[in-house]
């Protein structure tokens, strides 16, 4: 039985397609009559069949069955069955049943399309001459764990009897025939296979029959309603799929925007096409995924919330470097952001720099984005869909609901141009409120759609509760209360979700039975994904979010009696949920101070977590602020703050100024610790170096200055009495002074800096080349820079040849690692190259740095747009050397685009860059006769220079002058 009404038997076992066969159960009484709708060739490859049982007393499975398939090469796979073989009956007695287990060894008949279960028990002796003992066990389903694998359809010769064959189910779904019966007659029942091996790491999809709530047909996975549109998108990743060995792309986008639903759709499509597709369930322990390198077939593993999982991301990586490569290995990654979590990913391991390498990130746009007929046609199609499946919704059954849809779906509904309908999500949850609403005469509860489908769930949790016989004994507040909890923190085991719910308030006081009792009518509510853990949450995670959410605005205190004992990964979840659901639209960001308070009053536990949740969010604000109390509590102990400094990613667009700022408040201590002993100079001139890094982030320039002056003060000292230990600090601290020096314009006293940076480490490199050699190349890249800047060019072309050569070779070595350094010196070598009249070999290594930019920036776009912009810029100067005037444009205009953001974003680091390309566009403008645009983008340049002016006078008075003399000439030239 694999569906409600429909069978799954052996083609040669019951008559041809449209004749009626008698069906009857061991150890049941009673028969039911059946029709065969369709079969395959009796004796064939394909020898099953499906029976549809129309009788009225049948009762079926309440769900449908899960297919399944080897998909490595490895022998043992667990396998039974169960059928009424003939070795187990006895004249006279009822029609009995054995149940054979044993093995399944994916070479076995590979050839011929089938597989062989080994059976575990000694063979049988025949039951008569030349009869089999198995028979009567034909049509019998081949079950691998939960996974129905196959139809069992001989006992093979010459094999004692100890074997059985069975069709695979991969070769009936493969069957044009045989899915559209499935369609017809069981449509509940999927056509994904999945893999029987590493059914511990994946999390099936939810089936469509028998849901306990309407908010359930708002599963993405359920699809519920038909995938549209997204076609160029569904292209391109067909394209990416289909290229061989490993590759990896990253879908992100707001909640709701149809994510999973993609992925879904995808993932169909592939299997359909012979892959497996596994959506890694999010307990799925790190140290298992190493299995997934033995695929052999088409792989795509799909991770939702990826952003939340970077431990599993790194060792599906290892699994993925693993791998043979003779098939494909593809992961698609679904996150709500490609913000921090993405750049520290990369640079994770060995494995992950290697092959996330030219990575693509794909920013998933509305689907709906007008309200237009599109829309429209979205908002019916959505109506008509729930309406076909609320009848299978418990305690929804009873209500016409095509007449409903019917009143629906006439002519253009009222509202569909509200803000936030454009997102899948929004639109569907739309179509089913209207869709329950219609079932009263009253005026729809709540003001927000997803208050509306709240108003119905809590009926749900009502007459749930009252089954549990929790009602009255609790208020419906204290479960509320507890359902709350269990979304917030969630639990591992059963005995985590009890120690969690004793900390509601109301339920700390319960007896032992009634907080299995609540616990059982949460799993009731929402059954666990995967077994084991004791329960699920509401979804779409949307829904979730706001229901938390609005909680905690009524009863802020309930997070505070959970925090103090939450583990680590409950404190994750904790801030995780409480974040989204402080950022979703509908609550106005009305929790922001409540989740600041949550974090500063239990920091201990939270900050930790807090500083991991801020770089994966896209809203980190309260998170922040959080961290910012925190470290300028004086009660904060300084080892909390290291270990805050600890946790802190390289770099952090999200945490930047945090980061300044808890790293001054360590310097300030370290500070304290050596003026009274200098045993600790070595961790002020660390912390120091550190400081300014941040500073310079921020651009804060001249602070950080004088910042690493001291640093470089302290570590020559340090390493005129420890050269062995020291000098390598101090080099890095010369470059980095050098760095600083150049960026408020102190030409020559950056390149004596960097020129004793370099001495230091060339004679570093020659004792042990293999650590120092990246470093030598930075230093001699920043000299090249420093001589260029003092009209040295000769020298200077030396010196970023040389780096470069050391650059190249690092690259080809570990690309992802080296490749933003070797973008960087050709950068470097192309300006050099012009300086000295080389103007195609200019142009050249130019074109070559825009190109590693542009591919870098597709998988870490906050890392590296600034630096596409600077190489942009550049390449627009080389094409108009050359005369190239429109491409010179094109250029220089996309430098302008992206410096225009970041500066909206950051004005104090970005606006000196975005001045200067805008002069660069004026000019560039003007070279083609296009002279009021040109006048237009100097005055701009001049405007964002004069207020740099003000501010640092030395750095950006120069720079003034010159964008005024192009104002002054062009206002003359137009008149």
């Amino acid at each position: 039985m694999i569906a409600g009404r429909l069978v799954l038997t052996s083609a040669h076992v019951v008559p041809e397609p449209g004749h009626t066969v008698r069906l009857f159960r061991p150890g049941e009484g009673g028969t039911w009559d059946g029709r065969v709708v369709w079969r395959g060739t009796p004796g064939g490859r394909d020898d099953a069949a499906l029976v549809r049982v129309d009788d009225p007393s049948w009762a079926g499975p309440r769900q449908p069955i899960r297919w399944g398939r080897t998909v490595t090469h490895r022998p043992g796979t667990a396998c039974e069955t169960w059928g009424v073989a003939d070795l187990v009956q006895r004249p006279g007695r009822a029609t009995d049943a054995v149940q054979p287990s044993g093995t399944l060894n994916p070479g076995d008949r590979f050839a011929g399309n089938r597989y062989v279960m080994s059976l575990a028990q000694h063979p049988p002796e025949p039951v008569g001459e030349g009869a089999s003992p198995w028979g009567g066990m034909s049509g019998a389903a081949l079950f691998c764990g939960d996974l129905l694998a196959g139809v069992i359809a001989a006992d093979p010769a010459g094999r004692a009897h100890a074997h059985l064959e069975a069709v695979p189910a991969y070769v009936l779904l493969h069957d044009p025939g045989f899915r559209a019966a499935l369609t017809d007659h069981a449509p509940e029942v999927g056509t994904a296979l999945e893999p029987v091996e590493w059914q511990h790491l994946t999390e099936p999809a939810a089936a469509t029959r028998l849901m306990n709530s309407p908010a359930a047909l708002l599963q993405a996975r359920r699809q519920i309603v038909p995938f549209r549109g997204r076609t160029t998108l569904l292209a391109d990743l067909d394209t990416w799929a289909g290229e061989d060995g490993f590759a990896a792309r990253l879908l992100h986008g707001p909640g709701g925007q149809g994510k999973t639903r993609l992925a879904q759709h995808l993932a169909d499509t592939l299997t359909a096409g012979g892959w497996t597709a596994l959506w890694l369930r999010a307990d799925a322990s790190a140290d298992k995924l190493a299995e997934l390198s033995a695929a052999a077939v088409p792989l795509l593993v799909v991770v939702d919330y990826a952003e939340t999982r970077a431990a599993q991301l790194l060792a599906l990586l290892e699994a993925a470097a693993q791998h043979s490569g003779e098939s494909a290995f593809k992961m698609l990654l679904l996150a709500r952001t490609a913000g921090d979590w993405w750049n520290d990913l990369h640079a994770a391991s060995t494995a992950a720099e290697d092959l996330l390498d030219g990575t693509g990130t794909i920013l998933l746009p509305a689907l709906e984005p007008e309200p237009d007929a599109s829309r429209t046609a979205a908002y019916h199609q959505a109506v008509d869909s729930y309406a076909a499946h609320l009848p299978h919704v418990r305690s929804w059954q009873h209500h016409d609901w095509p007449a409903l849809a019917a009143r629906l779906t006439v002519g253009t509904p009222e509202g569909l141009d509200r803000p936030g309908l454009d997102t899948a999500l929004t639109l569907h949850m739309t179509a089913l409120a209207d869709l329950l609403d219609a079932t009263t005469d009253t005026a729809p509860a709540g003001t927000t759609v997803e208050d509306r489908l709240l108003v119905h769930e809590r009926r749900y949790w009502t007459t749930t509760a009252a089954a549990h016989h929790l009602n009255p004994g609790l208020a419906f507040a204290t479960l509320t209360d507890a359902l709350a909890a269990a979304h917030l923190l969630g639990a591992d085991t059963d005995d985590q979700a009890d120690a969690l719910l004793r900390h509601v308030p109301a339920l700390a006081d319960q007896t032992t039975d009634r907080i299995h009792a609540v616990r059982r009518w949460i799993a009731a509510l929402y059954p666990a994904p995967t077994p084991g853990l004791p329960w699920g949450m509401l979804q779409p995670d949307r829904l979730a979010e706001y229901f938390t959410g609005r909680h905690l605005l009524q009863n802020p205190a309930l997070a505070h009696h959970l925090a103090p004992t939450a583990t680590e990964a409950q404190a994750t979840r904790l801030l995780t949920l409480y974040t989204r659901a402080a950022a979703h639209p509908a609550l106005c960001h009305q929790l922001a101070p409540h989740l600041t308070t949550l974090c500063t009053d239990h920091a201990l536990t939270l900050t930790g977590p807090a500083i991991d949740v801020a770089t994966q969010t896209e809203h980190p604000g309260p998170l922040a602020d959080a961290l910012h109390h925190i470290t300028d509590n004086p009660a904060t102990s300084p080892n909390h703050l290291q270990a805050l400094a600890d946790r802190l990613p390289h770099t952090s667009y999200n945490l930047a100024p945090y980061a300044a700022h808890l790293t001054q408040r360590l310097t300030e201590y370290h500070r304290t610790r050596a003026d009274h002993d200098p045993a600790h100079l070595p961790d002020l001139a660390a912390s120091l170096n550190n400081f300014s890094n941040r500073l310079a982030a921020l651009g804060r320039r001249e602070e950080a200055l004088v910042a690493i002056g001291e640093a470089v003060e302290i570590r020559r000292e340090l390493a005129r009495a420890q050269p062995d230990d020291f000098r390598p600090r101090l080099a890095l601290s010369l470059n980095n002074l050098a760095i600083r020096l150049g960026e408020l314009g102190r030409q020559e006293e950056a390149l004596e800096a960097i020129g004793e940076a370099v001495e230091i480490r060339r004679e570093l490199v020659q004792g042990r080349p293999d650590p120092f050699r990246p470093h030598f190349a930075s230093s001699l890249n920043n000299l090249a820079i420093w001589l260029a800047a003092l009209g040295r060019r000769e020298e200077a072309l030396e010196a970023i040849g040389e780096a470069l050569e050391i650059r190249r070779e690092l690259a080809r070595d570990r690309p992802d690692a080296f490749r933003p350094d070797l973008a960087g010196h050709l950068n470097n070598l192309s300006n050099r190259l012009g300086e000295v009249g080389r103007r195609e070999e200019a142009l050249e290594a130019i074109r070559e740095a825009v190109e590693v930019y542009r591919e870098l920036v597709r998988d870490r776009p906050d890392a590296f747009r600034p630096d596409l912009a600077g190489s942009l810029n550049n390449l627009s100067s080389r094409l108009a050397d050359l005369g190239r005037r429109e491409e010179a444009l094109e250029a220089i205009g996309e430098a302008v685009e992206i410096r225009r953001e970041l500066a909206r974003t950051r004005p104090e680091a970005f606006r000196p860059d975005l001045a200067m390309s805008l002069s660069n566009l004026s000019i560039s403008l003007a070279g083609l006769g296009r002279r009021e645009e040109a006048l237009a983008a100097i005055r701009e340049a001049v405007a964002i220079r004069r207020e740099l002016v003000q501010a640092r006078p030395e750095v950006h008075q120069s720079e003034l002058e010159k964008s005024l003399g192009v104002l002054e000439w062009l206002e003359e030239s137009i008149g």
